[in-house]
C-alpha cells in the first residue's frame, strides 16, 4: 500500500499531494498570472478534493500568492496546513536576492502571519540558507518565533544532506524543500537523510517543469494505465519514498484535477523499474 498521509513533525497530518502556488503568479514568478477569480476557483478546488497541504511564499509575487490563499481559503477549514517560505527578496522577474538577518527573517514571517490571516503558521520554511549569516542565527530566528507560537514548525529549502545535519543541531527540522524528480535525483543522499528522520521532503518541479510530461517513457507507461504522463512522474514520487509530499502548483482547474488523479496511479514493480533506469 502506498500510504496517503504522512505526519509532519510526527504530530501534523496531511495528505501527500498537496498544492504548491507558484503558477498563480505571472512569468518570473512576478505579477499576478490572470484574474484573481481563477486563482481563487483553483485553490478552492484543490481544497474540494481533498488536498491538506498548501504551499506558498511571500515573494511569490511577491505576496500575491499568500494573498490570493487567503482570499480564496479563509476561513481556514480544519486540517488544512498552510506552509510559507522567507528568507528572500524580490525585485524583478527571475530576481532573488537572499536575507537571512534575523531581524528581516522576523519582519518577513510576521508580515506573511498579516497576509494569510493566520496567528500561526504550520510550516514555516527558510526558502534559502544565507550564506553571509551565521545558521545558528537564522534558525534561532525562527526558533524564536517558534517559542511565540507565531510557527509551529520549521523547514528548509534548498539544502545538502550536510547542512540538514548541521541544521537538526541546532533545532528540530519538519521538511526539507528541493529539486527532485525523474531524472533530477541530487538530493538523493538528502531524501535518504530524510527517511531516517521521519521529515518530510517537499519536492519542487516534481514534474521537471513540464517536461516529464513529454518523456517518451512516462508517455509508454501513461498509455498503458490509461492515464496521463504527468500523472506518472507524480505517482512515481509517492511510490518512490513515503516521506516525498509532491505539490504541484497550476493555474488551470483542468491541470488540477489531473495532478491530483495521480494519487490513484498504482504502478508495479517493472513499471518502476523502467522509471528509475531514467536517472
Amino acid at each position: 500500500m502506498i500510504p496517503e498521509i504522512f505526519e509532519l513533525a510526527g504530530r501534523l497530518p496531511v495528505r501527500r499531494l498537496g498544492y504548491g502556488t507558484a503558477q498563480l503568479t505571472g512569468p518570473g514568478y512576478w505579477g499576478p498570472r490572470g484574474e484573481a477569480r481563477d486563482a481563487v476557483a483553483v485553490l478552492r478546488r484543490a481544497v474540494e478534493r481533498g488536498v491538506t497541504l498548501i504551499d506558498t511564499a511571500d515573494n511569490y509575487g511577491p505576496s500575491i500568492a499568500e494573498e490570493l490563499v487567503a482570499e480564496a481559503l479563509y476561513p481556514y477549514p480544519a486540517g488544512l496546513v498552510i506552509a510559507t517560505k522567507g528568507g528572500v527578496v524580490r525585485t524583478g522577474p527571475d530576481a532573488w536576492h537572499i536575507e537571512g538577518r534575523p531581524e528581516r527573517l522576523r519582519a518577513m514571517c510576521e508580515a506573511s502571519l498579516r497576509r494569510l490571516r493566520l496567528d500561526t503558521i504550520d510550516l514555516y520554511q527558510l526558502h534559502r540558507l544565507d550564506p553571509d549569516v551565521p545558521m545558528a542565527e537564522q534558525l534561532g530566528a525562527l526558533d524564536e518565533l517558534r517559542r511565540e507560537g507565531k510557527i509551529r514548525h520549521i523547514g528548509l529549502d534548498s539544502v545538502t544532506a550536510e547542512q540538514l545535519d548541521a541544521a537538526r543541531e541546532l533545532t528540530d527540522i519538519a521538511s526539507v524543500q528541493n529539486r527532485y524528480n525523474l531524472t533530477d535525483r541530487a538530493s538523493e543522499p538528502l531524501l535518504k537523510l530524510c527517511e531516517a528522520h521521519g521529515i518530510a521532503f517537499l519536492p519542487w518541479f516534481p514534474l521537471g517543469n513540464g517536461s516529464l510530461t513529454a518523456d517518451r517513457v512516462c508517455a509508454d507507461i501513461a498509455a498503458e494505465h490509461g492515464v496521463a504522463p504527468g500523472q506518472i512522474a507524480l505517482a512515481w514520487l509517492l511510490h518512490r519514498s513515503p516521506v516525498l509530499c509532491p505539490t504541484p502548483g497550476t493555474g488551470s482547474l483542468a491541470h488540477l484535477e489531473e495532478n491530483l488523479g495521480s494519487a490513484a496511479v498504482r504502478l508495479g514493480e517493472e513499471d518502476m523499474s523502467r522509471l528509475d533506469a531514467l536517472s
